[in-house]
C-alpha cells in the first residue's frame, strides 16, 4: 500500500490528511481533536449547514477543509485517503459505505467510528477488502468530551492499515498514567468493534452496580444523596477510583435550582440505553458465555423503561424499609464497599471471558492486557483497577480468567462474608440489588464442586431422550426411563 507522511502539516497547501463525515457531536469533536493537533481535516456532513457551522464556530482551531459533497470530500484527500464515518450504525453507515467505496479507490483506508455491531463491521471489511479498500472498525469510548480532548481507541483492522494509521491515532488518544497513548490494534476486521460492544456492556453493569450501592445506602443505612455523595468520594480514593465512581458523587451532590430539592430525586427513573448492552447479552448466549451481571444491568434498565407494569405492582406485599441504627449503618456501608468491589470483579472477569471466547471463535488474537491498558485513559469505564488487570495478563498471558489470578481470588474471598450479608440485607428488606446477587451466584457458580446441571441433564434425556455424559467413564449415554421404572418395579 503506497504511504504517506501522516506528520502534522506535511500534506500539500490544500490537501486534507484525513477526512470526516458525520459531524453530529462525535464527528464534530473528533475532528476538532484531530486539527487541534496539527492535521488539515476535511470535514463533510449531510446537512451542509453543520459543515460550515463547524467551520464557523471552531475554524480558528485548526487547518479544516469543508467539503459541500462526498465527491468533495474524497477529492480533498491525499492518497492513500484515509476517511473517517461517523454516522448512526445499522442502514445509515451502510448507506454512507456504500456511497463512499464508488469513490474510494485501491490503498484507500476507510474506518468506522460509530458503534456499529461487530458482524455488520465483518460484512463490511470484507467487502471492502474485494476492492482493495482497508476497512476499520473503530471502537471510540470516551463521549463527546473524550473524542474532543482524547478517547480511548479500539480499532479492527489489518497489520498493514494499522502501520498507517498509528501515528495518527496515537497522537489523539487519551494519555494512559504510564505515558502511553490509549489506543491497541485489537485484531482484524470486527475484533475493534466487538471490545467496544463488550466495553459497553461492563459500562452497564458498572453503572448499574453503583446505583445498587446507592440505593442501599439510601433505603437501608438511611444516608441522604449528599452523605453517600461523601461516601463515594472517600471511596473513590482507594481501590473503587473510576471515572463513573467520580461523576456518581457529583450527580449525588448536585441541587436541583428549580425545587432545592436533591437532583437525583427530581429525576424520572426510567434509564434509557442505544442498544450495545443489548448486544452484548445476545452476543454472550450466541458465544456460550455466562455474562450475569451484564445481562441483569441491562434487564434492571428495561424493567425501569416498564412504568405501566410497575405502576400495577406498587402496592404487592413486601418487607417495611426501616432504616439502621447509625452503629450498624456505619458497618453496613463498610460491607456495601465490598461488595461493591467484588461485584465489580465479577462483571470485568465476565467481560475479558467473553473478550477472549471470541477472539479464538475468531481468530483475533486479542491481547487482554492490552484492551485493560488503553480503557485507563479516555474511557468511560476508565479506572485504577484497569491497571491491576493488565498486571494479571502481563504475569499470566494465557489466564483463564480473573478469578483465576491469586491476587484477585484473596480479595473476592476476603470480600465474600460482607457480599453476602449485603445480598442478603437487600433480600430482607425488599430493595432490589440484581447486579450484586448475579454477581455472588455467578462466584458460588465457579467455585462450586457439583452444580444441579446434573439434574437438568437427566430432564433433558426423560423429556427429549438428550442424552447424558457420566462422571464414572466416557461417552454419551441414554437411560430407557420407562422400561427401567418397570423393571425396578417389577
Amino acid at each position: 500500500m503506497p504511504t504517506s507522511d501522516l506528520s502534522p502539516l506535511a500534506a500539500p497547501p490544500g490537501t486534507a490528511q484525513i477526512g470526516v463525515t458525520g459531524l453530529a457531536v462525535m464527528g464534530r469533536n473528533l475532528a476538532r481533536n484531530l486539527a487541534r493537533n496539527g492535521y488539515r481535516v476535511a470535514v463533510h456532513n449531510r446537512t451542509a449547514a453543520r459543515t460550515r457551522a463547524l467551520v464557523d464556530d471552531f475554524g480558528h482551531e485548526g487547518a479544516f477543509v469543508p467539503a459541500e459533497s462526498t465527491a468533495d470530500l474524497v477529492a480533498s484527500l491525499e492518497r492513500p485517503r484515509r476517511l473517517v464515518v461517523m454516522v448512526q450504525a445499522g442502514a445509515p453507515t451502510d448507506a454512507v459505505v456504500d456511497e463512499l467505496a464508488g469513490l474510494l479507490e485501491p490503498g484507500d483506508i476507510l474506518i468506522d467510528g460509530g458503534n456499529a455491531h461487530y458482524d455488520d463491521t465483518r460484512r463490511r471489511e470484507q467487502a471492502m477488502r474485494a476492492q482493495g479498500i482497508h476497512f476499520v472498525g473503530m471502537g471510540v469510548s470516551g463521549g463527546e468530551e473524550g473524542a474532543l480532548h482524547g478517547p480511548s481507541l479500539m480499532p479492527g483492522c489489518s497489520d498493514e492499515a494499522y502501520a498507517a494509521l498509528a501515528p495518527l491515532l496515537e497522537t489523539i488518544a487519551a494519555d494512559t498514567p504510564d505515558g502511553t497513548p490509549a489506543v491497541a490494534h485489537i485484531g482484524a476486521d470486527g475484533a475493534g468493534h466487538f471490545v467496544k460492544m463488550v466495553h459497553n456492556g461492563i459500562e452497564y453493569a458498572d453503572m448499574q452496580l453503583i446505583a445498587e450501592a446507592y440505593d442501599l445506602l439510601r433505603h437501608v443505612a438511611g444516608a441522604s444523596p449528599a452523605a453517600i455523595a461523601r461516601t463515594f468520594r472517600t471511596w473513590n480514593a482507594g481501590r473503587l477510583d473510576s471515572y463513573l465512581m467520580q461523576i456518581t458523587a457529583e450527580v449525588l451532590d448536585h441541587t436541583d435550582t428549580a425545587t432545592g430539592r436533591p437532583f437525583v430525586d427530581i429525576v424520572d427513573d426510567r434509564a434509557g440505553q442505544k442498544g450495545t448492552g443489548r448486544w452484548t447479552v445476545q452476543t454472550a448466549l450466541e458465544l456460550g458465555v455466562p455474562v450475569s451481571g451484564i445481562a441483569e444491568a441491562v434487564f434492571a434498565r428495561t424493567v425501569s423503561g416498564h412504568t405501566a407494569l410497575r405502576e400495577a405492582a406498587r402496592g404487592l406485599p413486601g418487607p417495611a424499609r426501616t432504616e439502621l441504627h447509625p452503629h450498624d449503618a456505619e458497618r453496613f456501608t463498610a460491607q456495601v464497599e465490598q461488595a461493591l468491589y467484588a461485584s465489580k470483579v465479577i462483571a470485568y472477569a465476565q467481560g475479558w471471558h467473553m473478550i477472549r471466547t471470541a477472539s479464538q471463535a475468531y481468530g483475533w488474537e486479542i491481547d487482554p492486557g492490552a484492551v485493560a491498558r488503553i480503557w485507563r485513559a479516555g474511557s468511560i469505564v476508565r479506572a485504577a483497577f484497569l491497571d491491576r488487570i493488565a498486571d494479571a495478563y502481563c504475569r499470566e498471558p494465557a489466564l483463564a480468567g480473573l478469578l483465576a489470578d491469586k491476587t484477585f481470588a484473596a480479595e473476592i474471598s476476603e470480600a465474600q462474608s460482607a457480599w453476602r450479608t449485603v445480598v442478603a440485607t437487600a433480600a430482607r428488606s425488599g430493595v432490589p440489588a440484581p447486579g450484586f446477587a448475579a454477581a455472588l451466584a455467578y462466584y458460588d457458580a465457579l467455585r462450586a464442586d457439583r452444580l444441579p446441571a446434573a439434574l437438568i441433564q437427566g430432564q433433558r434425556d426423560f423429556f427429549g431422550a438428550h442424552t447424558y455424559g457420566r462422571t464414572d467413564r466416557e461417552g454419551a449415554f441414554h437411560t430407557r426411563w420407562a422400561e427401567d421404572r418397570a423393571e425396578q418395579r417389577a
